[in-house]
């Protein structure tokens, strides 16, 4: 578990816009699309709202994890933390919150999708025991 002190807490409606810019501030690995609108986070909520966290430090969201299990299998969307916040454990203080409840709801096994050129957060998932799993993905926009 991580040292942080930050708290973690569920989402609310009013952070949408500070975790917005929070996602597309991250960096190259968070990838924001049209599932990422606001009726389509709208209707996210209405399914786990539990898994959605964010932190805060001194009234601003530092840190954010978005989750789903689908009654089979979890999936993990946009981990970021605000650069000047890195290094200090938020992440995996996310992540370790995010899957205690994935867990805790009898999720047994969870997938990530991460861009393969995005070798060093590659690497901090192995390091938290994920590993490359063998398949394709394949995706169909249905609009």
């Amino acid at each position: 578990m991580s040292s942080c002190p930050l708290p973690i807490r569920s989402f609310a409606w009013d952070d949408l816009e500070a975790v917005l810019d929070l996602w597309r501030g991250a960096g190259p690995g968070v990838h924001l699309g049209p599932s990422d609108a606001p009726e389509e986070i709208r209707k996210k909520l209405t399914r786990d709202p539990d898994l959605f966290l964010v932190s805060e430090e001194q009234g601003r969201i530092v840190g954010a994890v978005m989750g789903g299990y689908d009654g089979r299998r979890g999936l993990v969307y946009h981990l970021a933390v605000r650069p000047d916040e890195r290094r200090r454990g938020l992440g995996t203080t996310l992540m370790d919150e995010l899957e205690q409840r994935l867990r805790s709801k009898g999720c047994l096994k969870v997938y990530l999708l991460i861009t393969p050129d995005n070798l060093d957060i590659m690497e901090y998932y192995r390091r938290r025991g994920w590993g490359v799993m063998d398949t394709a993905i394949m995706g169909k926009e249905l609009q």
